[in-house]
């Protein structure tokens, strides 16, 4: 049941991506729209996540929005979310390693790849 509220969410969170692309501003020089996307996918993952702790809430809540929403909105708000994780675990050595390797390796992967086509 799960893949169904998933499916569900993901494609909501496309069609908001979408929608804030369609409506900012668009500029040759920033990506505006990504960043909206990003930031605003991120706080809605961190309020979801404080919302979900504070009792007893419903099981479909979590993959519908959590995973399914904020996946197909943006993946961004997963890795803020895990390296917040990493942050208040102590994990220093991985939480620098994770935001060097996925920021530069992601960029570093895209150029090349870009270069090849």
């Amino acid at each position: 049941m799960n893949w169904i509220l998933i499916f569900i969410g993901g494609g909501m969170g496309s069609m908001f991506r979408y929608l804030i692309s369609q409506h900012l501003v668009q500029s040759k020089h920033f990506p505006w729209a990504t960043l909206v996307s990003n930031l605003l996918a991120t706080a809605f993952l961190a309020a979801l996540v404080v919302y979900l702790k504070t009792g007893e809430r419903p099981a479909w809540l979590m993959p519908l929005m959590g995973i399914g929403f904020c996946g197909g909105f943006s993946t961004f708000s997963t890795f803020s979310a895990e390296n917040v994780q990493l942050y208040t675990q102590g994990m220093w050595g991985l939480l620098v390693l994770n935001l060097l390797v996925s920021v530069v390796g992601g960029f570093g992967v895209f150029w090349m790849v870009g270069r090849i086509s």
